[in-house]
């Protein structure tokens, strides 16, 4: 099993937090929030990640290439840079990192057929955004994806209206509105897990193809798009203000996604 995040998008809306960084690198603490979506899966035994690429790409390349150092206490001698010794052991040692270019304007739907190649040993695979954190049980998910025998199962979440609409049937999605006025019902929190044998004849080649606007409805045409139904916490960061309260929920010790 696989989990491709979604990193590439520009994160125009939170600018103020940092000129520099990708949004999927803001950190959350002392660790990127990126770091905080891994470890939710990993500690449902997904170690295995696809990561979508665009928009400064080379930051997060660059984080994964030093993170041993990036997270480490060492020695180093300075005369031979290949002589450094780690103090720190990391329980991210079996973590397997794919980082794929997915290109700079490219739309999510497309970012996920990009990385096809990459999950073709897969039977199913998890998908998210890199930018929302849940205290989601992956395992509950992936149990429940199994049994509705739906190519998609997308996690709803219930906050404030400004999102993708979801009307259901039972726990099949009738309905699919991007970003209504006014949201009613659930939303779209992403931690989805796609069927990866008929996913793929809802993709196609071209950088315009949006996932929340034409792979998600098309699914729910063909009533094959479920949901996992999750009342508990779910925090996305589009904003500084929801950036701002990631950080002081991590530094007070009251991060519900801490799971791990």
């Amino acid at each position: 099993m696989k989990a491709v995040i979604l990193c590439g998008g520009q994160g125009t809306r939170i600018r103020d937090a940092s000129e520099v960084l990708p949004k999927p690198l803001l950190p959350i603490g002392n660790y990127p929030i990126l770091w905080h979506i891994m470890k939710i899966y990993a500690h449902a035994g997904i170690t295995d990640f696809v990561l979508c690429l665009g928009y400064k790409g080379w930051h997060i390349k660059q984080f994964f290439l030093e993170y041993k150092a990036m997270t480490s206490d060492f020695t180093i001698q300075l005369g031979n840079h290949d002589q450094i010794a780690y103090h720190t052991a990391s329980d991210e040692a079996d973590w397997r990192v794919t980082l794929a270019d997915t290109g700079l304007n490219t739309q999510t739907g497309a970012r996920v057929w990009n990385v096809r190649r990459h999950l073709s040993d897969c039977d199913r695979f998890c998908l998210t955004y890199g930018d929302g954190v849940a205290d989601v049980d992956i395992r509950n998910l992936l149990a429940a994806h199994a049994h509705s025998n739906a190519v998609c199962m997308l996690t709803g979440v219930r906050p404030s209206g400004r999102f993708g609409e979801l009307q259901l049937n039972g726990t099949t999605v009738t309905s699919f509105h991007e970003k209504p006025n006014a949201t009613t019902g659930s939303i779209n929190g992403g931690f989805m897990v796609f069927d990866a044998a008929r996913a793929w004849s809802y993709f196609r080649e071209g950088e315009d193809l949006n996932l929340e606007q034409d792979v998600l409805p098309a699914m729910v045409a063909d009533r094959q798009l479920a949901v996992y139904e999750h009342p508990g916490f779910w925090q996305c960061m589009d904003t500084l203000r929801e950036y701002m309260l990631l950080n002081e929920l991590w530094k007070r010790a009251e991060a519900p996604w801490k799971v791990w």
